[in-house]
């Protein structure tokens, strides 16, 4: 199975400067975006992909494929996962991906959020499945690149 090495939800998913310092401090090898909706559009999927270091593969695939590709995968490669929401991880969850802790580096202000922490905001329901995911063992803090202070989700939800 590919070790898990950062699950971090960032609504923009790929970009320089933030993935470039968590891939200096996590190491990695690959880079496998989850989002039904990007993995379905492969311009999408070639722009994001576009963003990352040039010394990683970049993989879009759905929450099914992921599921499947992790579970899957006979070798033990560096694996980054990125969403956009934690609804993702929840799924990845339920369907045996093994998530111990998730990194939350930024969900923007819009419709039906609430700021929860600096550039966190989450709606109702997101904070709901963030609930979920710490009862079930998940270790969520929020930290937007590695020389950053760390917050712990459950002392801010």
């Amino acid at each position: 199975m590919s070790k898990i090495v950062l699950a971090r939800i960032d609504d923009r998913l790929i970009h320089g400067q933030v993935m470039t310092a968590w891939v200096s401090y996590v190491g990695g090898k690959e880079i496998l975006i989850v989002d039904d909706k990007v993995a379905k559009d492969p311009f999408l999927s070639a722009v994001i992909g576009g963003a990352a270091p040039k010394n990683l593969t970049v993989k879009t695939f759905t929450v099914d494929q992921a599921a499947d590709y992790l579970s899957s995968s006979k070798d033990d490669t560096e694996t980054i996962l990125l969403a956009k929401g934690p609804e993702t991880y929840l799924s990845l969850l339920e369907k045996g991906v093994p998530i111990k802790e998730i990194n939350l580096g930024g969900m923007g202000s819009k419709q039906g959020r609430k700021k929860l922490y600096k550039n966190i905001a989450v709606s109702d329901a997101e904070r709901k499945v963030f609930q979920s995911l710490m009862d079930q063992g998940v270790h969520v803090y929020i930290q937007v690149v590695p020389n950053m202070e760390s917050v712990e989700l459950k002392k801010v939800i």
